[in-house]
């Protein structure tokens, strides 16, 4: 059984990094025009009470993607760690252990929604206007979460195997359904919001499909015999926890915005009824698909990272660090611009209503305005995950929104209103910024130091 690492060794780190970023950034454009999807449709075609229901709905739709890529990044940068160690072994019980704990956990915590969908949607602000359209919508979504989630943990490993564009092709044949399913079966047989979540499912099941295809194909190309001579035995207490520490900090990220959305969904709610609902629901919808190159730069370069370490090969480690905070604050700066002149017809796009709209688009200006430094926060986040430093990277992961932004949201809304809640997007993200440039620079000055390099290689022989 072999690899070629060749790559990871040999090229620049300019060209590792795109190679790995690139796809990864495709891949992430296409699930996000695959999310947007769904609202495009329910805005201009079933009406904006449908936007409200799926903006209740959005936080179940996180915990259960969070608990996929808790899986996919713990154990792709689990994997690319043992890879950089030549330890193929190991790699098969990642594998196994990957796919068994999301059969599991998916499958379990997709029941205890279903089971319990009427209380939890109602905490979490729904309406007499919105629950019907949520409640249809989100017992629908749920039976395509496991393959959703498998396909994401498949992917992932790939990407850690060096195989880049699996991400890409997965989630392209998934947006193309989605789109023809939600035309056929919102507009042609005019089936509303339970069209777009079987539209939703059917589409997730095609990209399941395709990477199954690809991993199997893989696994035989490489002689890597994952799914041969399986025993209960391979189930490892360890290595589960080892993916599950490795990967909570991206499960975090994902889950925070889950409790974010609640909690706004509630205060929303309270301070402007249904439409504040669906600005927020707009709003998050643009703001996700801004952070692409952020999320891609940052996820690119940390199988490379992962890999230099497991290698000990720290110099290379150093300059893909350098090289990602750069390019993730410049291309962050021209997308910001982009968005910054043409947020009008970006939010007209899901809005009919023009009062609602002018509104709309004054909020995401605000929410925006701190973007083109963010990525530090990001790169910054996943760097710490790369390397096995678990704590570092959940303090982070959960700095921003949990422990900043909530408290700040809260407070300015009781001051100042629903102005308030946007205006704490800004304020949040100068101060993880700023701490984040702190970690940034005590990797450079204790993990990068010269002298600290052979006592790490010493330490890991």
């Amino acid at each position: 059984m072999t690899l070629d690492n060749r790559a990871f060794l040999k090229q620049s780190s300019k060209k590792l990094l795109f190679r790995f970023a690139v796809p990864a950034i495709f891949s992430l454009l296409v699930n996000e025009l695959y999310n947007m999807v769904d609202t495009v449709f329910a805005g201009r075609y079933i009406g904006e009470n449908a936007i409200g229901a799926m903006t209740i709905a959005f936080p179940i739709q996180k915990i259960l993607i969070a608990m996929g890529l808790l899986i996919a990044t713990g154990a792709s940068t689990y994997a690319a760690r043992v890879i950089g160690e030549k330890n193929y072994k190991e790699l098969k019980k990642i594998v196994i252990n990957s796919c068994a704990l999301t059969i599991v956990s998916i499958i379990s915590i997709s029941f205890i929604i279903f089971q319990f969908k009427s209380s939890i949607l109602y905490s979490l602000g729904a309406s007499d206007n919105t629950y019907p359209m949520a409640v249809q919508y989100i017992s629908i979504i749920l039976f395509g979460s496991i393959f959703m989630c498998l396909a994401s943990v498949m992917s992932y490993i790939m990407v850690s195997l060096g195989k880049t564009k699996t991400l890409l092709y997965t989630n392209i044949v998934g947006v193309l359904l989605n789109i023809i399913l939600n035309y056929v079966l919102v507009i042609q047989l005019h089936m509303g919001i339970r069209g777009s979540g079987i539209a939703t499912v059917l589409s997730q099941l095609a990209a399941f499909v395709v990477a199954l295809v690809q991993f199997a194909y893989m696994n035989k190309k490489q002689n890597f015999k994952f799914f041969e001579n399986i025993s209960t035995n391979i189930i490892s207490g360890d290595i589960i926890r080892e993916i599950v520490l490795v990967g909570f900090s991206t499960f975090i990220i994902e889950i925070a915005d889950a409790v974010v959305s609640a909690v706004l969904n509630n205060v929303l709610y309270a301070g402007g009824g249904d439409s504040a609902i669906i600005m927020l629901g707009v709003i998050t919808k643009v703001y996700m698909f801004m952070f692409i190159t952020v999320i891609g730069i940052s996820s690119g370069m940390q199988p490379i990272v992962g890999y230099n370490f497991g290698a000990g090969n720290y110099k290379k480690a150093k300059d893909i660090l350098k090289f990602s905070l750069k390019t993730v604050i410049i291309i962050s700066a021209f997308v910001w611009v982009g968005f910054i002149i043409w947020a009008q017809p970006l939010i007209g796009f899901f809005l009919k209503d023009a009062q609602l709209v002018s509104k709309t688009v004054s909020a995401f200006r605000i929410v925006i305005s701190m973007l083109p430094l963010l990525g530090i926060y990001y790169v910054a986040i996943y760097y710490y995950q790369a390397i096995g430093e678990a704590r570092i990277s959940f303090i982070l992961s959960i700095y921003r929104e949990l422990i900043m932004f909530i408290p700040m949201a809260v407070i300015l809304f009781k001051i100042v209103g629903i102005n308030g809640v946007f205006i704490a997007y800004p304020l949040t993200d100068i101060i993880v910024i700023l701490t984040s440039v702190y970690f940034i620079r005590r990797a450079f000055k204790e993990q990068f130091a010269e002298e600290s390099i052979p006592k790490r290689v010493g330490a890991r022989a």
